[in-house]
């Protein structure tokens, strides 16, 4: 049964998931296999294999990555909820050649559609970044 708790405990594992790069048999457990539509800054990705190529070059982009949840506020209708979450995202980034890398801070806020899975569980359906509003001194995408 989906609840407030389980959403938030729920965006909570997905972005320790994402922080430490786990393989994807963790991750993909906790999206829908059919449906799935994943809106990010540079791409709209379709489905597991999609997010799987999404996934598989950020990780090779982006590292020391901190996800900090910041809020989760869900709409719960039955077996579905409309989640907007609110979460800072910080990263590192470095562009071949430059000498250092940069620090990416930011605020993201996105628009979560979730269904109840078959155990009760929470699964992402829809996945929008509505926005980054980066912090101040932050690289930028």
């Amino acid at each position: 049964m989906l609840t407030q708790e389980s959403i938030q405990a729920f965006a909570e594992d997905w972005y320790r998931k994402l922080d430490v790069h786990v393989p994807m048999v963790e991750v993909l457990p906790m999206l829908i296999n059919d449906g799935l539509e994943m809106v990010f800054p540079e791409a709209t990705v379709y489905g597991h294999a999609g997010f799987e190529g999404w996934f598989q070059r950020v990780i090779r982009i982006f590292f020391d990555e901190v996800h900090t949840v910041k809020s989760v506020e869900s709409t719960i209708d039955g077996n579905t909820a409309v989640s907007k979450v609110v979460v800072q995202w910080e990263a590192s980034v470095w562009n071949a050649p430059e000498a250092y890398s940069k620090r990416i801070k930011c605020d993201a806020f996105q628009t979560w559609e979730i269904v109840e899975g078959p155990e009760g569980q929470p699964l992402i359906a829809k996945y929008i970044v509505d926005g980054l509003e980066y912090h101040e001194g932050s690289a930028t995408l």
